[in-house]
Formats: C-alpha cells, structure tokens, sequence
C-alpha cells in the first residue's frame, strides 16, 4: 500500500524541481524530504531520484510514479472537497496568498471577521506576488491567492482556475515635496519623460507593465533604482531619487511626499483566484465572500487622493 504523504512529497519534488523547493512548498525541512522519498523507494522497490550535478532529478520510474500521485492527490481533493461541500460546514485550513498592498490592505479586515463569524477556519496567509501566487494555487501549495492586472495590460485565466472580481484599485504618481509638479492637481505621464523612476523588481508583472505603460506614451523609461516593497519606493521618491506610480490600496504614508492624479487613468483590476474544483468548499467560498466585503470597505477606492502623504 503506498503512503498519501509519501506520494504528496513525491508530488511536490516533480512540480518544484527540487528536494528544497518541495520542502519549501509543504512548510517542512529538507531532510524530512529526503527521508520521505527514501521510505518510498523502500516500499516501490525501485530508485525514484538520481543525483544531477548538485541537485537530483526523477529517475523513469520516479516520473512514472509522481504523474500517478498527481493524479491521485487531485482525485483527493476532489473528495476532500465533496464531503466539506455536503457537510455545507466552514471548517478546516485555507492557504491564502496574496502580493504585499492586497495583503495589507485587504486581509486584515477580512480574516478579523472570518474569525468572529468562522471560528472553526483556520486560515493561514503567505505574500506572494501574483505571478508566483497563480502557480501556488495551480500547483496546489495555496487554496486561493490575490492576484491582479492592469486595464491596459490584462493577465489571462489559466486552465482549471477560476477568479472573482474584488476592486479596482487607482494609482498615482508619487513625487518629493519640492517636485516642480507637485502642487499640480493632475500631471499627464510625458511631464516625466526626463525622469527618473523607481520601479519594481525585474521580471515582475508590475515592472513589466510600468515599461510597457510609459514606452506607449512614448517615453523610453530611465529606471534608476528597483524595489519591491512600496515603503522602500517611496522612501527614495521622499529622497529627491525619482518618481514612482503607486496603487492607493494599502498605501503607506511617509513624510516628504506628494502623490498626483495621472490624466491616463492608471487602474489595477485585483481579483482572488483558486482551482475550480475547490469552489466547492464552503470554507474557500467563505473567504472569498470575506475578501470581497473588505473591498467593498475600503476607503477612497476610486476616487482621487492628492496632496502631502503625512500632512493630514
């Protein structure tokens, strides 16, 4: 008889990669790995990891094995999600991810009243940007995740997932307080041609939208620094080292700062998303549900916010 969690390692070595990345998606150490998959090979009697230079790879018959695992975790939670849908009970664990400004700005005041309405739910949160929360949920190391896109970059739904529609988030520009446009009410993108900007991370959607955005402006962007967390943006825009666009969910409000309306209305589109199987669950549709009340309290959302972050 083969073992569901032996099989669940096997699994999860197949879709990272790797012996730690499959110990960092099940939250466990990597030699609890190692001795997983020994105990496995025991049991099939066959070798399911050979050495690849200095990580491993899966033998023929480990590849055989780990599409039948996947298989049959999916069949399992599918049952999984059968009983708690006809039980109709909100109970159990959720894996929630979701990238920093929705985690600040939305998740707080959903999980307080999922709490108090839910006591039975657990449910455990991780930040994720939404390109690595999308393969979280597909791989099956998150239940649901906050993702988002751009209304002039739009990011498909991937095969088996399914998404509602939490709020449309505006941005603005961030600029110094002694900024020659700061005391605009709104500024048009090409007053920045000359600029530079703080941007995020290579490779993230976002920094892909920010050059794709200005490039149809025509303005070829000059990134002077990249930083992923809002908080280290807007402390180099207070510095006088550039300007930054930032989303009002969740902003933080440090000193020396002035954020201005863009006449190209600049609006991110954030969902929560998850397996269509796991719509079934009771405790997945209770989140959702409590995702979407906390959208609907935040504050501003949609309108314009300028002025002096701090001086209110």
């Amino acid at each position: 008889m083969l073992n569901l969690e032996r099989l669940r390692t096997l699994d999860a070595v197949a879709r990272h990669g790797s012996v730690s990345g499959a110990a960092d998606g099940l939250h466990v150490t990597t030699s609890a790995v190692s001795q997983q998959l020994s105990k496995l090979e025991r049991e099939v009697g066959q070798q399911l990891l050979a050495k690849n230079g200095r990580g491993v790879r899966l033998t023929d018959a480990g590849l055989l094995l780990a599409q039948h695992a996947a298989r049959i975790l999916s069949q399992v939670e599918l049952a999984q999600a059968d009983i708690e849908a006809q039980r109709g009970q909100v109970v159990g664990e959720v894996r929630l991810a979701a990238f920093p400004t929705a985690a600040r700005g939305l998740i707080p005041g959903a999980l307080a009243s999922l709490r108090a309405a839910h006591p039975d739910l657990l449910v455990r949160t991780t930040e994720l940007e939404p390109d690595p929360g999308v393969r979280a949920v597909l791989r099956g190391d998150a239940d649901l995740a906050i993702v988002l896109d751009w209304s002039n970059k739009r990011a498909p739904v991937p095969g088996g997932l399914e998404r509602a529609h939490l709020l449309d988030d505006s941005a603005d520009v961030a600029l110094p307080v002694g900024h020659r446009l700061a005391g605009r009410e709104t500024v048009d993108l090409v007053d920045f041609a000359e600029e530079e900007w703080v941007s995020w991370p290579e490779g993230e959607f976002c920094h892909d939208w920010l050059m794709f955005t200005l490039r149809s402006q025509g303005i070829e962007p000059r990134i002077g620094h990249l930083a992923g967390e809002h908080h280290t943006q807007l402390a180099l825009v207070a510095a006088g080292l550039g300007v930054c666009v930032t989303p009002r969910l969740g902003r933080p409000l440090p000193e020396g700062v002035v954020f201005v309306p863009v006449r190209q209305t600049m609006r991110r589109h954030i969902y929560a998303t998850w397996r269509t199987d796991a719509g079934r669950r009771p405790s997945v549709r209770a989140v959702v549900s409590a995702l979407r009340a906390a959208a609907e309290a935040v504050p501003g959302a949609g309108q314009a916010v300028p002025g002096v972050a701090g001086a209110a």
